[in-house]
């Protein structure tokens, strides 16, 4: 399929007039300085070279140093499906602007920032919502959508933590929020532990740092606030938590190919499943154009509404889309489900809005009836190697850990991003892959992903660039660990000044020393050590590198039940992130001591509290 074919012939036009907005030479692609220019229309007259240029990468697939019509339509395809980059968010911005003026570490000091008034309006109303009942943010409720309250109320963290914590419930351990915090020193580990442990859930937070936060950078913010409501929305779209989803199944598809699906496909495939049902003659491929009637969202409510909510059909006998839309969304009231979109938002066909809006009426209403399957489910260990890689901004998101990696361009960022420089972008092949050819460039991408494997010193032996096209799990797995050991050590070496010494042995050494010239009693034999199960180590390890931060008397000191294992890992990973360790691993992984991800969390660690002196 083309890139072209997602679109509609009115879409098209519509986004061959923004194009030419951007292309002011006509020549058919967009260069640094014609997005420049852009920018400054907007208002950001300040934008360092550098990140025009990190924009144009971004979109600019086949590497040559400009964003062609067909990379353009590709960016609009990832942006319509929630998937922003920093040029994307450009696009979004050239038609509604609302202008702040304020700083960023990533901007230089003056620069002018846009962002949406419609998300800041719908993300407000879903805070308000779900953390309105939270004893904890009283003082915060309600926050106001008019002018920057939402934005001063984030920058002590906490209303972010309870919204990671709502989206992926216990990623925080309320125990290591600084739940008063005042001084600014409390306040910047609030942030820190967020930032952390919106890393942790998937959340590219690269460009973002605590100062930003703190600074309260709106444009910043909401990026941040919106990842963290679509990996909560999405989290529940999966069969464990409804089964019924295996009536999605279309022609001779697996289970495993439906869960596969980008959690975009999936919704649109649920909302054609109910207009199929009540046998109405259209169905949606966006989320944007052909809900802009509000005709199929007003068949979608009636089929998912519970017997005797009262939601009728009304809203089809009126004329004019907000109208229409406004009737719609007063039966979407009726259910609960008035969440993201007001009627403007429905008619304009807003992308991103309307996405979340469908999400939440799946996640209440899912109307399908329950079906005996064996549940396919996430392993911890592929949560979080995904997590991991979308953490690091690649594109596009990882949903799938083996279907996305099937093309080998994520593998090959993530390559860049281990050993910057190492990739050769000319012998990557980039998409739209064609029927014809397309598997094969996808292939030879994956042999180049191996032979990358091979340069960086990784153990392929018995693993070709197949095994990864054809979805290997257990060799897909292999790579992927070690790519992830990987980034974590360059990390590690670089701080001990690029001399790559620094492996297993070095961070057990280390971590020893570390605890006994704290004065700990507690140390690491290796990482399959059993002593790990309590977290002891971890606890007296955070305590080493900043004195007094764990309060001893929350810490179970001889744990020997499960619950109370996991009650001190728990605790373990939120004041190992609350002191800078971007951990990923969760846990459970503590408690049953899994050797690759102990290895990780004392390495992160240590890239924490490690000095070349040490």
């Amino acid at each position: 399929m083309s890139i072209e074919s997602k679109f509609n012939a009115e879409d098209l036009a519509d986004y061959r007039a923004m194009f030419a907005k951007f292309d002011a030479d006509g020549n058919g692609s967009i260069d640094h300085k014609e997005l420049r220019d852009v920018l400054i229309a907007c208002g950001e007259k300040d934008v360092p070279g550098y990140r025009v240029r990190e924009m144009i990468e971004q979109a600019d697939l086949n590497r040559d140093g400009v964003i062609d019509w067909l990379e353009f339509l590709t960016m609009l395809d990832q942006l319509r499906q929630g998937r922003e980059t920093g040029f994307s968010t450009v696009v979004s911005r050239v038609g509604n602007l609302n202008v702040h003026e304020g700083t960023s570490s990533a901007s230089a000091d003056g620069t002018t920032h846009s962002y949406s008034d419609e998300e800041k309006v719908a993300f407000v109303d879903w805070i308000n919502y779900v953390l309105g009942e939270n004893a904890e943010c009283n003082k915060y409720m309600p926050v106001r959508d008019a002018g920057l309250d939402l934005f001063n109320k984030c920058t002590d963290g906490i209303i972010l933590m309870k919204l990671i914590n709502d989206a992926v419930p216990e990623t925080i351990d309320e125990r290591a929020i600084n739940k008063k915090a005042t001084h600014p020193v409390q306040i910047a580990e609030n942030l820190t532990l967020m930032l952390n442990s919106a890393r942790a859930i998937g959340c590219n937070v690269v460009n973002i740092g605590p100062s930003d936060i703190k600074a309260a950078t709106p444009h910043l913010l909401l990026g941040l606030i919106w990842q963290i409501i679509r990996i909560g929305l999405f989290a529940r779209i999966n069969l464990t938590n409804v089964p019924g989803l295996a009536r999605l199944l279309e022609g001779d598809e697996t289970l495993e190919d439906l869960m596969a699906l980008p959690a975009e496909q999936l919704l649109l495939r649920w909302f054609n499943y109910h207009l199929a049902a009540a046998n109405h003659p259209r169905r949606v491929g966006n989320f944007g154009h052909d809900i802009k009637d509000s005709e199929n969202y007003t068949i979608l409510l009636n089929q998912i509404a519970p017997p005797g909510s009262g939601v009728d059909k009304s809203a089809l006998g009126l004329s004019g889309d907000p109208t229409r839309a406004e009737r719609m969304l007063e039966q979407a009231d009726k259910i609960g489900c008035r969440k993201f979109v007001r009627a403007n938002d429905v008619a304009k066909g807003n992308q991103k809005l309307n996405l979340a809006f469908v999400a939440n009426l799946f996640n209440m209403f899912p109307a399908l009836e329950a079906v005996e399957i064996e549940v396919i489910e996430e392993t911890r260990e592929e949560k979080t190697y995904r997590n991991w890689m979308n953490s690091l901004g690649v594109e596009p998101f990882v949903n799938n850990l083996y279907q996305d990696l099937r093309d080998g361009l994520v593998l090959i960022q993530l390559f860049d991003k281990i050993r910057p420089g190492i990739v050769h972008w000319d012998k990557v092949n980039q998409p739209p892959f064609s029927k014809i050819g397309g598997n094969m460039k996808k292939l030879e991408n994956c042999n180049y992903a191996v032979d990358l494997a091979k340069q960086t010193n990784m153990s392929v032996v018995g693993i070709g660039g197949k095994d990864i096209f054809d979805g290997n799990k257990t060799l897909s797995l292999a790579v992927v660990w070690q790519m992830m050991r990987a980034h974590t050590l360059t990390i590690l070496n670089q701080l001990a000044g690029g001399q790559g010494l620094i492996q297993d042995k070095e961070i057990i050494q280390w971590v020893n020393q570390t605890l006994a010239a704290a004065g700990k009693t507690t140390k690491l034999d290796s990482f399959r050590d059993s002593s790990i199960s309590s977290s002891l180590v971890v606890i007296d390890l955070v305590d080493a590198i900043k004195p007094q931060s764990i309060q001893y008397n929350l810490v179970i000191s001889n744990p020997v039940s499960l619950a109370d294992k996991m009650k001190n890992a728990k605790y373990a990973v939120s004041m190992a992130r609350k002191i800078g360790a971007t951990v990923f691993a969760l846990p459970e992984d503590l408690v049953e001591v899994k050797q690759k991800m102990v290895m990780t969390v004392f390495a992160t660690i240590m890239v924490v509290g490690y000095t070349p002196s040490n």
